[in-house]
């Protein structure tokens, strides 16, 4: 290819790889599109030069680590996005090393970047008394309210994604012999949840108000669009705000869509679901991802204990430390 290869190689590796060959989903696109972005502009500033002028000799490892640096001591990324962020590049570059050979050993040392290190955090999740708060919070003499009160319902039955929930329509809903709705997931696997008799009542009043514009969309805005990510977000913050005044608990959480999918996948724990039972209903590909469920399920963990038989010993009494080791102990 010729020296200034890079800029037509990176359009062929989105248009040609990853949408006509991969076929990889719009939410995929968006993320790439979205790193290159910070990467471009990053090198652009570094090298001096526009974006469309790069070339493969002006990256190298030493620019992609400084961009990663970047990424959490100006950004304030986290160690997942910078991840994410890395898993990106890697993926192009990757595609590249067969079309520019004369680059591979640039594109080596990019590739030998390692993923960080990161915390794995207890997932978060509601009482069943935090959801009835939140779930009584919207106005439903309103017609915001009871779109607001019907979306959190689903939410928290389904534990479905924040894209998925957006992209819902009114078709997608089945409440006659066999309740359930249907979504188009990660990975673009369609599934199924039943819905309780409850979410299904709530879901045919819903679907008998007109909607705005004759919109398609199960949850659309006044106008008849689509929610966007922001809007989903900030209904749960909405709406977190006043059920605080009734459950004070949850003035100290902060209730998200994953919230809401975590609470559900715990509901289904504390039900005495299998973990392949909630691995299927959450769309996960594979059963360990439902683990984290399992290791944040602490009324488990006590019932084990309470099964095993405590060894038997008598608390000892304190003993100061040679002065060398003191010294070590407290470093």
């Amino acid at each position: 290819m010729t020296a200034n290869a890079f800029a037509p190689l990176l359009e062929r590796f989105f248009t040609q790889r990853l949408m006509a060959q991969r076929n990889v989903s719009p939410h995929t696109i968006a993320a790439y599109r979205d790193t290159f972005r910070l990467f471009l502009r990053f090198a652009s500033e570094r090298r001096r030069r526009p974006p469309a002028d790069l070339a493969f000799s002006d990256l190298d490892v030493a620019l992609v680590e400084v961009f990663l640096d970047d990424l959490e001591q100006r950004r304030g990324s986290t160690a997942r996005s910078r991840n994410l962020r890395l898993s990106a590049l890697r993926s192009f570059f990757h595609y590249a090393a067969y079309f520019v050979p004369e680059h591979a050993g640039r594109i080596q040392h990019i590739l030998s970047i390692p993923a960080k290190r990161q915390e794995r955090r207890l997932v978060g999740f509601l009482t069943r008394a935090e959801v009835d708060a939140l779930l009584a919070a919207p106005d439903r003499q309103t017609w915001l309210g009871r779109r607001d009160h019907a979306w959190l319902r689903v939410a928290f039955q389904t534990g479905w994604r924040l894209s998925e929930m957006t992209a819902l329509r009114r078709t997608d809903v089945t409440l006659s012999s066999g309740r359930h709705i249907r979504c188009l997931g990660k990975g673009r696997k369609e599934r199924c949840t039943p819905l309780t008799e409850h979410t299904a009542r709530v879901l045919r009043a819903w679907l008998d108000e007109p909607p705005p514009g004759d919109s398609d969309r199960l949850f659309p805005t006044v106008h008849g669009q689509p929610l966007s990510a922001d809007a989903g977000q900030y209904l749960f913050a909405k709406h977190t705000a006043v059920a605080a005044r009734t459950c004070p608990s949850l003035a100290n959480k902060r209730v998200s869509p994953h919230v809401a999918r975590h609470t559900a996948a715990m509901e289904l724990l504390q039900a005495g679901a299998e973990p392949a039972v909630i691995a299927l209903w959450l769309g996960h590909e594979s059963i360990r991802t439902t683990q984290i469920y399992l290791d944040a399920h602490l009324a488990l963990k006590e019932a084990a204990l309470a099964k095993v038989q405590p060894h038997p010993g008598q608390p000892g009494r304190f003993q100061a430390d040679d002065r060398l080791l003191q010294f070590l102990n407290g470093l």
